[in-house]
């Protein structure tokens, strides 16, 4: 555990946890800053951390602020990443960069992932998985979610990947890299805003109980040298007529204006968020919530 590493704050709340030894839940806070509108960003963050508690662990949301990496976020650190305007958005290469400089960041899926196994927290809710990008055969733009999920011991409970990422492509690097995937009551993977991306899995599971013997098991036999993917599908999709019509005009708009590489990810999703008239927040929040309280489930049940 880093508790006693210089930079590393621990929440009162999360420290006791993990001198309790109950379960904990990791949670990103790039969707606080970057992924949903003020102020309904500070509320979603607060309600699920509520949910989290509800279903028997504790929440974890983890960032950097001031130049400390926080494990666990108290009330004004919430409403810190929340509003102020310097909050940048750190991937695991950032980490350190950010944290020498004093500056604050918004923690990415790989670089959550990255402080919350080195705090000994082995559970972690997010939206959805970066990915490959769509033309990556020419950008090579690959999320680094993919290459930190690959050589780090937790379980993820995500809604897939965004629609807007090559969906096969991603697919076939975590089968590559060893990254474990098992559908949550589906064998349709999720494709965030929708509940099937068009490519089916190979395991399907019913309940956290299943999930916490197959962490149990990674341990056992050593193959827990990587993450596990729970794909766990939003219970009330986009449109598709909706989501297919914005997704279409989204690719040609970039087309036309050049965006390419990393910015276009951004620019997808502020597409849909503005010609979705909130339908793709909507989804977001209940993506959020829904795996907050699944992984609060997997914790309890695999700390038993």
């Amino acid at each position: 555990m880093i508790e006693s590493l210089h930079g590393v704050r621990f929440s009162d709340e999360v420290r006791a946890a993990l001198k309790a030894k109950t379960p904990i839940v990791a949670l990103e806070s790039t969707i606080i800053s970057h992924g949903l509108p003020r102020p309904e960003n500070l509320h979603v963050a607060i309600e699920v951390e509520a949910i989290v508690r509800e279903h028997g662990a504790t929440p974890a949301t983890i960032a950097v602020i001031d130049g400390q990496a926080h494990i666990g976020l108290n009330p004004t650190d919430l409403e810190v990443i929340a509003t102020r305007e310097d909050i940048a958005k750190a991937s695991i290469r950032d980490l350190a960069i950010f944290m020498a400089k004093g500056a604050s960041a918004a923690t990415t899926v790989s670089a959550t992932a990255h402080l919350a196994c080195l705090a000994g927290i082995s559970v972690f809710a997010t939206g959805g998985l970066g990915g490959v990008h769509r033309g990556a055969q020419e950008s090579f733009d690959e999320s680094a979610d993919l290459t930190a999920l690959s050589q780090l011991d937790i379980t993820v409970v995500c809604a897939g990947v965004k629609s807007i990422l090559d969906v096969a492509a991603t697919l076939e690097r975590l089968e590559t890299l060893a990254i474990g995937v098992v559908g949550f009551r589906t064998l349709h993977f999720p494709g965030f805003y929708l509940t099937d991306s068009g490519f089916t899995l190979e395991h399907r599971v019913e309940n956290a109980g299943e999930i916490a013997a197959i962490i149990a098991s990674r341990s056992v036999i050593k193959t827990n040298g990587s993450a596990l993917i729970v794909a766990n599908p939003v219970a009330k999709e986009m449109n598709r007529a909706l989501h297919d019509q914005i997704l279409a005009s989204g690719l040609a708009r970039a087309s036309t204006e050049s965006i390419i590489g990393k910015a276009v990810t951004p620019f997808l999703l502020e597409h849909f968020h503005t010609q979705s008239n909130g339908e793709s927040i909507r989804v977001n929040v209940d993506i959020i919530k829904s795996n907050a309280a699944l992984a609060a489930d997997i914790a309890v049940a695999a700390s038993r």
